[in-house]
Parts: C-alpha cells; sequence; structure tokens
C-alpha cells in the first residue's frame, strides 16, 4: 500500500504548475470480516480497497476531487490528471476563500504499529466456541488499516496499524439484548472469553420480565460504552473553536461563564496509543496529548488551521471538522466490583443510543436506553427495564451530580465500516451519577 501511494504521489505532483498546491490523502485497508447469526456464519470475505483523496489549492481557491485506487499505476496515474484537470478548470470559477490554509514542509513521518492480532484463517475457530448455545449476531472486522498524506513541497507521512473489532449482541428468546464491542491490537483468548461471559451473565438478567419505570431522577450507573456515547457529542457542536465562536456550543458557559465541571471529570485527546494518525488531512501534526477538561474546568478547544486564521488564535492542529479523533478520559477510583452496591437502588445502564441535543446551549443531550439496562434495588439487580427516554445536561451529570469515576477505563472502537474501516476509538471509564432525569 504504501509503495502504490508513494508511486501515484510522486507522479501527480509532477502535473503541478507555478502557483498551484497539491495535498494528496490516503485510506486503505486489507481486512477481514465475517457476519455472524444465530452463532453461525452467514457471510465472509477479505476487503483490500483503498481510496484517494486530492485537494486542489490556486489562487486562494480549494477544489476537492478523489478516485478509488486500483492497483493499476497506469490507470490511477490517468484518473488522478484528470482529476487535477479538472480542480484546475473549477478553480477558475469558485469565489475566494479568505481563510484558505496552504501546505507547508514541516516533515514527514513514518508509523507502524504492529500488533499480535488474531490470524485470518483462526478467527471462527477462536470467536464461535465462547458463543456456544446463544443467538449470538455480530459483525467481524479484522486486518490492518493505512492512511497516508503527501504534499508537493515534498511533506509525507505514512500510518499504517492493525486491529480487530467484534460487535455483537446477544438476544434471548423474547428479543431482549446484550450489546459488546471487543476490540483490540494484540488478541488474547482468555480476555475475549471474559468479556463473553460477563456479556453471558447479563443476558441470563434479560430474561426476566422487563419492569416499567415512572419518569423521574434516578441514581444511575452508566458502563463505560454509554460514557463513550456522551463523549461522542463533544465533537458534534462541543469542544470545536469555530462551534464556540458561532453559538452553537454547548461549551459556552464554561468558555464564557467559567462554569466548571466535575473535578472528578478530565477528558483529553491521546494519540499515544496509536489508535489513529496524528496528522489531518491537511498533513499538519498534532501534539502527542492535548488536554481538553482538567478536574472539570475547560483548558483548550479543537482549532483548525482554518479556526486559527478566522479567529486570530493559535491552531493545535485538530482536523477540519474539530472533532475528538482519539479522546481519553480520566479513571477514577470506584471498583466495578462495588458499582452495584454503590447504586443502592436506581439504575444500571449498560449502553444509550439515539442521542441528540434537546438544548445545545445548555448541554442538554436526550436519547434512550438501550440494550441492557437494569432496575437496580437495595444493592441488588432485580429486572431489565422498559425503554425509556432520558433528557438531562452533561454540566448535572458531568457536573455536580457525578458521584464518582470507574477505576479502569475500556477502549470503545470505532467500528464504522460504510466506506471502509474507521479508525479511533473512545477510552473512557464508567460513572455513577447521583440524579439523572428520565422523561418519558
Amino acid at each position: 500500500m504504501e509503495q502504490i501511494f508513494n508511486k501515484i504521489s510522486e507522479s501527480l505532483f509532477t502535473q503541478i504548475q507555478n502557483g498551484e498546491n497539491l495535498i494528496l490523502s490516503f485510506s486503505g485497508e486489507n481486512s477481514q470480516f465475517i457476519r455472524f447469526n444465530k452463532a453461525a456464519v452467514r457471510q465472509t470475505g477479505l476487503v483490500d480497497d483503498a481510496d484517494l483523496g486530492l485537494k486542489f489549492i490556486a489562487n486562494n481557491r480549494t477544489v476537492r476531487g478523489g478516485f478509488t485506487v486500483s492497483g493499476n499505476f497506469d490507470v490511477d496515474i490517468a484518473r488522478g490528471k484528470s482529476e487535477i484537470k479538472r480542480m484546475r478548470l473549477e478553480a477558475q470559477e469558485i469565489p475566494e476563500d479568505p481563510f484558505v490554509v496552504l501546505p507547508e514542509n514541516s516533515g514527514s513521518s513514518h508509523e507502524i504499529k504492529s500488533a499480535n492480532g488474531l490470524q485470518f484463517e483462526h478467527a471462527v475457530d477462536a470467536i464461535l466456541p465462547a458463543m456456544d448455545g446463544m443467538d449470538f449476531v455480530g459483525i467481524w472486522a479484522n486486518g490492518k488499516m493505512f492512511r497516508g498524506n503527501a504534499n508537493n513541497l515534498g511533506q509525507k507521512h505514512w500510518f499504517e496499524t492493525e486491529s480487530f473489532s467484534l460487535d455483537y449482541s446477544l438476544v434471548t428468546p423474547e428479543h431482549q439484548m446484550v450489546k459488546g464491542s471487543f476490540a483490540g491490537s494484540d488478541w488474547n483468548q482468555n480476555d475475549y472469553e471474559s468479556y463473553v461471559k460477563r456479556s453471558r451473565n447479563k443476558l441470563t438478567l434479560m430474561e426476566k420480565k422487563p419492569i416499567k419505570i415512572e419518569k423521574g431522577n434516578y441514581r444511575t450507573w452508566f458502563e463505560s460504552a454509554a460514557v463513550s456515547d456522551f463523549l461522542g457529542m463533544f465533537s458534534w457542536n462541543g469542544i470545536s473553536e469555530a462551534s464556540l465562536r458561532q453559538g452553537c456550543s454547548g461549551f459556552g458557559r464554561m468558555r464564557h461563564d467559567d462554569v466548571r465541571l466535575s473535578p472528578k471529570f478530565s477528558v483529553i485527546e491521546d494519540f499515544s496509543p496509536g489508535f489513529c494518525p496524528k496528522f489531518n488531512s491537511n498533513g499538519e501534526v498534532s501534539n502527542d496529548q492535548l488536554t481538553l477538561i482538567d478536574s472539570g474546568e475547560l483548558k483548550n478547544t479543537l482549532v483548525s488551521s482554518r479556526s486559527a486564521k478566522e479567529y486570530g488564535v493559535d491552531s493545535n492542529y485538530a482536523e477540519a471538522g474539530e472533532y475528538m479523533r482519539s479522546p481519553k478520559m480520566v479513571s477514577g477510583e470506584l471498583s466495578q466490583n462495588d458499582v452495584v452496591t454503590k447504586i443502592g437502588t436506581g439504575l444500571y445502564l449498560s449502553n444509550i443510543h439515539y442521542l441528540n441535543w434537546s438544548d445545545n446551549a445548555g448541554g442538554r443531550i436526550t436519547g434512550l436506553t438501550r440494550y441492557a439496562c437494569f432496575w437496580v434495588e437495595n444493592g441488588e439487580i432485580i429486572a431489565p427495564i422498559e425503554t425509556m427516554r432520558f433528557d438531562d445536561s452533561f454540566y448535572n451529570f458531568f457536573g455536580d451530580n457525578l458521584v464518582d469515576v470507574e477505576d479502569k477505563s475500556s477502549i470503545n472502537p470505532e467500528v464504522e465500516t460504510y466506506g471502509g474501516r474507521g479508525l479511533g476509538a473512545t477510552t473512557c471509564p464508567g460513572i455513577l451519577v447521583n440524579d439523572f432525569a428520565l422523561t418519558l
């Protein structure tokens, strides 16, 4: 893959004329996919795929293009030349961009993350025995992923990593479900079987008749997967500098009124685990870590170079959309073994879904409970609950109502495969909240 990228890049850069710039972004994978249903293989295959994105800049105008890499050099170069010709003509017709970001040569990088993963031919034998007797539905994705970036000034970045993910549900005869997502780089059979065992234990609880609870405020435990979903909302009109400047960010109160969250809540952008590259689509390289929220205080936002030019601030080389790429929430002191006891009477929520802002300025998020969500009474899980809608502010559940934070974090990977496997992960612990609002 790297050789293909290098060869195409070198050829296309020879097409660039004086006053023009070209940035190339490469995205590829060599992956195994297996679809399971009722604990049996229903579909399997290997994907060897790559795409090349082109960003053409001339006369303060930016035009984008791209194509699927065929592996045939002559075909790919012809397609690339055609795209450059089209973009050159289009750049003469569109308005100037006052905040255009020009490429630079700030040095190149080369990062290959090796892993002791699960070999393709062993995947089925490793996965299925632990699911014996279960109605198991899921998607297995495994293999290498590649990212590259280069510009006509001589800068080049290459990133290569290997990872796996099993995104699955276990289903009861009454169609109640427990969701799991086991992921990582180095395969450990014992860790996998222990993870599945915890899911099976939850499924036993899901076989009880669901109970309906009344709307109201409840002491609530959120597992790491649910916390990850909440943190994901920060990338949508949240931690972005542009969103704050445009008045559509939920962090406005923290920026303008010095409102703070709980001192137990800290979040950093952490590239050190290698879930995704540090370079963005402009070829700019972020630091290994960037503190976003420190002990409840907003320290930094994500600032792209475009926002830096527009608002006169320093860039930290965020992606153009100013979203988190590898967020990590700092763990606390609460042991998983003590969670149910600490809840006392309230809710145990494993998963949430369909999240949206209900009051962006107030930081209010609405969504639904999903999968393994339980009613807890006197320190004992009683039964699953019927699906409920919640509506509450992160200023509450990450703020004054945050009681405690789990003492270890879990990796919640990006499992999207639409158009290709996604890179990145959210690393976070579970949290215990004193007062969480169910509204319907």
